[in-house]
């Protein structure tokens, strides 16, 4: 699943790295061609969009955990979707590079993987885990 509003924020993510010199101008059309196809166009991503009701439910994570707004409606549709996988028996991984949003989601009992920082390893436990339900 990914939050259609999330979909900027990955696309600001390869802005910033083409910008400061991490990735190269090619690399970053790559990442967007490979973006589009694998997230934007592909079937394998269920789209889920921000209605005004989670965005008023979001703003006490604003407060809370010192999120800026785009950030608390990420964490308020991840509680959302979490409850709604929790009832049928599975859970949600949220992917984050956002360090402050990753500790926000992990103070509210969800699952996080930060691809900048977790390895491969990091996202097989969380998986194997998560299979053992």
């Amino acid at each position: 699943m990914c939050l259609t509003l999330s979909t900027g924020e990955v696309i600001s993510v390869f802005v910033r790295k083409r910008n400061d010199g991490t990735i190269t101008q090619d690399n970053f059309s790559q990442a967007l061609l490979d973006f589009r196809a694998e997230v934007l166009d592909g079937d394998e991503f269920q789209m889920i969009s921000v209605d005004d009701a989670l965005v008023f439910e979001s703003h006490a994570h604003i407060e809370q955990h010192n999120l800026n707004a785009t950030d608390a409606s990420i964490l308020q549709s991840a509680l959302g979707i979490a409850e709604e996988l929790r009832q049928e028996t599975d859970r949600l991984i949220l992917l984050s590079s956002d360090r402050r949003l990753i500790r926000a989601a992990k103070n509210e009992g969800l699952l996080c993987l930060n691809p900048e920082e977790d390895s491969l390893e990091d996202l097989a436990a969380l998986v194997t885990e998560e299979d053992q339900l």
